[in-house]
C-alpha cells in the first residue's frame, strides 16, 4: 500500500483574498509544505539535501483542480504521496482536505538538478527511501 504523508496546518487570514476565501496561488505553497514534511517524515531534511548532496529539486510542472473554498481558520490536511518516480524525475501528488471534504488536488514534477542547474540522478539514499512509500 502507498505511503501517505499527512501534514495539518490552519489557514492564516493573510492567506486569504478579498473574498475570504483562500488565494489559489497558496495551494501551491502548501503543496511545498507537504513536500518538506514528505522528506522529513522519510528522515531526510530537505535543506541537508541541497547542502550536504548537491540535490536540488525545482518545479518544473503544477497543477491543481480546486473543488471547495477553503477559508481563514480553517484546518487543512495536506496529504503527500509519490505517484512517479526515475532517477532524475520524482512527481507529487497531493490532496487537501477539510475534514473528510477534498478541497482541491494537485500534483507537481520536479527534476533532480546541482547548483549549477544540471541535470543529475537522485542519490540512491532518496530513491530507496522514495520507493519504500510507493509499495
Amino acid at each position: 500500500m502507498k505511503e501517505i504523508s499527512k501534514t495539518t496546518l490552519r489557514v492564516r487570514y493573510a492567506e486569504t483574498d478579498q473574498m475570504g476565501v483562500v488565494y489559489y496561488a497558496n495551494y501551491f505553497v502548501w503543496c511545498e509544505i507537504g513536500r518538506v514534511e514528505f522528506f522529513r517524515q522519510l528522515g531526510y531534511d530537505y535543506k541537508q539535501m541541497e547542502i550536504a548532496d548537491d540535490c536540488h529539486l525545482p518545479v518544473v510542472e503544477a497543477s491543481c483542480r480546486y473543488r471547495s473554498p477553503a477559508r481563514y481558520d480553517d484546518d487543512v490536511v495536506i496529504e503527500t504521496s509519490v505517484t512517479a518516480l526515475r532517477s532524475h524525475v520524482i512527481k507529487f501528488g497531493y490532496r487537501l482536505l477539510r475534514g473528510e471534504q477534498l478541497l482541491a488536488e494537485a500534483e507537481t514534477v520536479h527534476v533532480s538538478v546541482d547548483r549549477k542547474m544540471q541535470k543529475k540522478s537522485l542519490p540512491e539514499k532518496y530513491l530507496t527511501a522514495i520507493r519504500s512509500t510507493m509499495q
